[in-house]
């Protein structure tokens, strides 16, 4: 996808250089400290019903991956080299290597085109880069968490090495792989900004935990459309092969492959963002239709 003019003026945060590299989480693959790491986040998000989610999936899976993280990448080994630290400024956090301006075209194109949207509506996020770990308004971002987005202070948090874990882990090779990964969580900020999640963690706090997973699927679902709407929005920018490249990495992220990967089995009840085919089908369908009015997961049947 041609996303080569960034605006340097987008709102960027760089908190590589920090902190120390090669964080790990508990030992042995990340298990429970994993989990338990990412309990602020989930907390801020889904409230205690998604707390209650977290611990049911460390007590059936034994602290593994289940269907909580959605893209989750083992912490860099201790010693690797850390990214160039950048002078604070957007076009120098944005150019310290090929990923970060990877990821500041989406996340600049993503703020042009949702800006056009939503009008009057729309406030400009962040994207915030760290290196192993950092700090969030949701609390400790670490890399074993993968790409999120947080409420709290409206931030896309991203280590760059994530990119070459989708590549190498989840065989999502391809620049529109990575812009996905942006679009998705940008996904997040507009249903922050439109109150829906909100009401779908007012939701979860009154349902079963059965009932608040398939909430919290049908809100990753429509990120995952809205990713889709922010492409169909920029096709004379897409490349052929970007549309494999897109589903592909869908493919690779839906709670049914990661379950099967970690557990060797899966547990739909505990879908926290979808099966493969349900992002690649939420994803398509932005892209076909190139209207957020389309991606109303709640009032259809997934």
């Amino acid at each position: 996808m041609r996303l080569d003019d960034f605006d340097p003026n987008i709102n960027v945060e760089d908190q590589r250089g920090q902190g120390g590299g090669g964080f790990n989480l508990g030992g042995g693959g990340g298990g429970g400290g994993l989990l338990l790491g990412l309990l602020p986040l989930v907390f801020s998000r889904f409230g205690c019903a998604g707390v209650a989610v977290l611990l049911a999936v460390m007590f059936f899976f034994g602290g593994g991956l289940g269907g909580i993280s959605q893209l989750s990448a083992p912490s860099a080994p201790v010693g690797q080299q850390q990214p160039r630290v950048s002078d604070g400024t957007a076009a120098s956090a944005c150019t310290t290597d090929a990923s970060a301006r990877a990821a500041c075209n989406a996340f600049s194109s993503a703020d042009k085109t949702w800006q056009q949207l939503l009008g009057s509506n729309f406030r400009a996020p962040k994207l915030v880069f760290f290196g192993g770990q950092g700090q969030s308004g949701c609390g400790a971002a670490q890399s074993a968490m993968g790409p999120f987005y947080c409420p709290s202070d409206q931030g896309i948090y991203l280590d760059t090495s994530f990119f070459a874990e989708l590549e190498q882990r989840f065989g999502a090779r391809g620049d529109f792989a990575q812009d996905y990964v942006i679009a998705h969580e940008f996904g997040h900020h507009i249903q922050n900004l439109l109150g829906t999640s909100d009401k779908v963690q007012s939701a979860m706090q009154r349902s079963s935990r059965t009932e608040g997973n398939k909430l919290s699927v049908k809100l990753e679902l429509q990120a995952d459309c809205y990713a889709g709407v922010w492409a169909a929005q920029n096709r004379d920018r897409m490349e052929p092969g970007d549309l494999e490249e897109g589903l592909t990495a869908a493919q690779a992220i839906g709670d049914d492959t990661l379950q099967r990967e970690a557990q060797g089995r899966v547990v739909p009840d505990s879908f926290t963002h979808g099966s493969s085919a349900q992002r690649q089908a939420w994803l398509k369908r932005g892209i076909d239709s190139g209207d957020p009015r389309q991606c109303d997961t709640f009032n259809e049947g997934l």
